[in-house]
């Protein structure tokens, strides 16, 4: 407010600072939102139209970023234990006309990156992050967002790293292609009045800047709060018939923006939950294969994905939740399984 600079301004470049050295990479554009950071992305990478693989399970933006850049979306199928991309059915869907794979690190589980990057190099393909999810998240040491040619974030307030509106970024080691981003995202303009190249509007606003400077110190913590809230869940859970906990990440730190678990029974489940005070989500109630806007590209009810958009059900997770919170939900769906209900 001091410094009346609403619209970029010292608080936006100081976080773009901030969060790329958090990251470890080298550039950060901050945007309006991180479905304008997989637009604003993919249209610096310049690729030839053609085929971007994205999971059939993830948020609709994915996709539409795809379509918007003026390619044409396959959709391949996931794993049932962590919901990741599965690379035998990504392989089986590399053609002449794929350029590029979007790894989603869905829920905040990175996904096999080295498979991943191994297929990319394999085929010559770009490798493109969606890190919506997965803030602070790493495989082996290394943050995500800094595996792929370029990544996108999303600081939408329910992230676990997230403002008080939209926002987000784009994170790329590259930096040419991070000065087109900052072109494109700001009318494709270098100067104030040079208008190099057909672009857009999506700038990071001050206040969502400076709200964000605030948080990032305080977001490994967060996350370590986060996995002691999976550990006790997958703990209580496991052995309830039943249900069904994802598997434990092993090879680095999980953000655990959601914890989910599946259900024959997740409708019943979720209301049971209801009327004993607890809130659950859907994430996501119908797999983007099965969407109606996807339904010309006949892959609807072929993919496990469909599935698992079924019996999917997130529990409660966040940093705020302690262990007698994870007791109290996890002893409810042991009831609920055993027959034992009573609304409490």
């Amino acid at each position: 407010m001091d410094d009346s600079a609403f619209i970029g301004g010292p608080s936006v470049r100081s976080f773009e600072m901030a969060f790329a050295e958090y990251l470890g990479a080298e550039n950060c554009i901050g945007v309006g939102n991180g479905t304008d950071a997989l637009e604003i992305a993919l249209a610096a990478l310049d690729l030839p139209t053609g085929e971007i693989i994205v999971p059939a399970n993830t948020f609709a933006a994915t996709a539409e970023a795809v379509i918007r850049a003026g390619h044409r979306v396959v959709f391949a199928d996931i794993r049932e234990d962590n919901y990741q991309l599965d690379l035998d059915d990504v392989k089986g869907r590399i053609g002449p006309d794929t350029v590029g794979i979007i790894a989603v690190h869905l829920y905040g589980e990175p996904a096999d990156m080295s498979g991943l990057s191994a297929l990319c190099m394999r085929y010559n393909l770009s490798l493109i992050e969606d890190c919506a999810q997965a803030h602070g998240a790493e495989v082996d040491g290394r943050k995500v967002g800094t595996f792929g040619r370029v990544a996108a974030f999303s600081f939408y307030p329910g992230k676990v790293l997230g403002g008080i509106g939209d926002g987000g970024a784009i994170v790329t080691e590259d930096d040419d292609l991070a000065g087109r981003c900052r072109m494109l995202a700001n009318h494709g303009r270098s100067a104030k009045w040079a208008h190099e190249l057909v672009g857009r509007n999506s700038r990071l606003d001050a206040v969502q800047a400076a709200v964000l400077n605030v948080k990032l110190p305080f977001l490994d913590d967060w996350i370590l709060a986060r996995n002691s809230v999976a550990k006790g869940y997958r703990r209580l859970l496991s052995d309830v018939e039943g249900v069904s906990v994802p598997a434990d990440f092993r090879t680095g730190i999980h953000a655990y923006h959601l914890f989910v678990i599946r259900t024959a029974r997740r409708d019943e489940l979720r209301e049971f939950l209801k009327a004993n005070g607890v809130e659950t989500g859907i994430h996501y109630p119908v797999a983007l294969c099965d969407q109606p806007a996807y339904q010309y590209l006949g892959q609807s009810g072929k993919l496990k994905a469909t599935v698992v958009a079924r019996q999917a059900l997130s529990l409660p997770i966040g940093e705020h939740l302690n262990s007698d919170d994870v007791e109290y939900v996890s002893g409810l769906i042991a009831a609920f399984f055993s027959g034992h209900r009573r609304v409490q």
